[in-house]
């Protein structure tokens, strides 16, 4: 999860509310939930589902495997699994795969680990993933401590939680035989997560034009569906100058660190609007040689995001601006042009939403109601990034679970009842991809020309 997922309501309300974290959020919080309206043939097809005994069945099975599906998620989250160093997970993560019946499952050229489940014909194709990568370098002590009735280990809920629920639900559809009309993509991907970029992500939705739709799990108070990507730019910015003796040559060279100085200090004084919220962040520096010495070099990274292209895009313009003007004045102070800088985009996640009115959401909506759950419609920078930014249906709702601690080594779950989380997620992936004899799908099939 590359970031918490926000409440994300009409403008009026959403400026009266706390910028929450998924962890604040299951926490104290307290957020209101979003009013989503649904349609007749929504509410038709979950009464369906809900009534019918061969999905009675399959929900008890998906309680039933709830401790077996923690022996997933123990196997897999003492693989370290570091940004661009996937491989052992995924290749775990395809083994247990194919030994729960996707035997054709693959891991593709960028990573992913893909495997098609199909239904019965004609109906559509849905992406159910969650990623394989967490936040923590080589060499971070990723073995479960189990104390207070959680589970503590990094990555163990971002989003080791979410791979575990997939092959739950793999196991139980097989075991049960249930029959989907449309087809489910089950996929552990990579890049989710820091410079990852969402390179999983732009890859799967490169080479597979048939997908119609995307429900990614991801860490979730209960009833949040994120249907907002948040957009961000990444800029690693280098400056370079002769460098001097800090005594000797004062006076004559411009310096690397004060030119980025000035610079940071111009970017700090840009103004952003509230709504729709836009942030930029220096995040890191570095450069020089030694405390006697006009420094030669000097870097920084810059993180900017918003809801909106626009406003993001703006931003960017007067960030970059900012420091070309910084490296001008230290220039300018000493009569000199020999202080230049360099941009490199190092990170670049395409945003946008999905409508509360497009019947993906509608159908999530509806699950919850079925699980006695309210929604809360919500935003963050994910997976679902490059799908929305496609114009493809596509949320990230829960698995199940409470969660904690996210991107630190104290990251914990509460698997008391999760389940639940993972029923209810699971009765929305199904009313989308329709089941045999109960009920229709309700994602539609996207036209031909669309799936370029």
């Amino acid at each position: 999860m590359h970031s918490s997922f926000r409440p994300r309501l009409a403008p009026l309300v959403l400026a009266a509310l706390c910028s929450a974290g998924i962890a604040q959020a299951q926490g104290s919080n307290a957020v209101a939930p979003t009013p989503v309206q649904v349609r007749p043939e929504v509410d038709q097809a979950y009464t369906q589902l809900m009534a019918a005994p061969a999905i009675a069945e399959l929900l008890e099975a998906v309680k039933a495997d709830h401790a077996r599906s923690i022996e997933d998620l123990r196997l897999l989250t003492e693989i370290e699994a570091p940004p661009f160093k996937e491989q052992a997970r995924a290749e775990a993560f395809l083994a247990r795969m194919k030994a729960l019946g996707l035997t054709d499952a693959k891991i593709d050229a960028e990573g992913n680990v893909v495997g098609l489940r199909r239904g019965t014909g004609n109906g559509p194709t849905l992406l159910i993933s969650a990623h394989l990568d967490t936040v923590f370098p080589t060499g971070t002590d990723v073995k479960i401590k189990e104390r207070d009735g959680k589970l503590y280990a990094p990555g163990i809920s971002d989003d080791t939680r979410g791979l575990a629920v997939l092959l739950s639900w793999l196991k139980v559809l097989n075991d049960r035989q249930v029959r989907t009309t449309g087809d489910l993509l089950f996929v552990g991907n990579v890049g989710e997560e820091e410079l990852g970029n969402l390179r999983g992500m732009k890859r799967l939705f490169a080479e597979h034009p048939e997908i119609d739709g995307m429900v990614g799990i991801e860490p979730a108070p209960q009833g949040a569906v994120l249907v907002l990507g948040t957009a961000s730019h990444r800029y690693e910015v280098t400056f370079k100058g002769p460098g001097g003796h800090s005594y000797g040559a004062f006076g004559q060279v411009p310096s690397a660190i004060h030119g980025m100085g000035r610079a940071i200090a111009k970017i700090g004084d840009i103004r952003t609007p509230t709504f729709p919220k836009t942030t930029f962040t220096v995040g890191t520096v570095g450069g020089g040689t030694s405390v006697n010495t006009i420094a030669p070099d000097a870097r920084m990274a810059v993180d900017i995001r918003s809801d909106e292209m626009g406003p993001l895009l703006e931003t960017e313009k007067q960030i970059l601006a900012a420091i070309d003007a910084g490296v001008a004045e230290e220039n300018k102070r000493w009569g000199v042009d020999t202080l230049s800088v360099s941009t490199k985009l190092i990170g670049d996640r395409p945003g946008g939403r999905t409508p509360s009115d497009s019947v993906i959401v509608e159908a999530a909506t509806r699950a919850n109601t079925a699980f006695g759950q309210k929604t809360l419609l919500s935003g963050a920078s994910t997976d679902a990034n490059v799908p929305m930014s496609l114009g493809i249906p596509a949320i990230i709702i829960g698995g199940g679970g409470k969660t904690g601690g996210f991107h630190a080594l104290s990251e914990w779950i509460d698997l008391t009842d999760a389940w639940k989380g993972a029923q209810n997620s699971l009765v929305t992936v199904l009313g989308l991809v329709g089941v045999e004899g109960v009920s229709a799908p309700l994602l539609a099939n996207r036209p031909a020309g669309a799936k370029r």
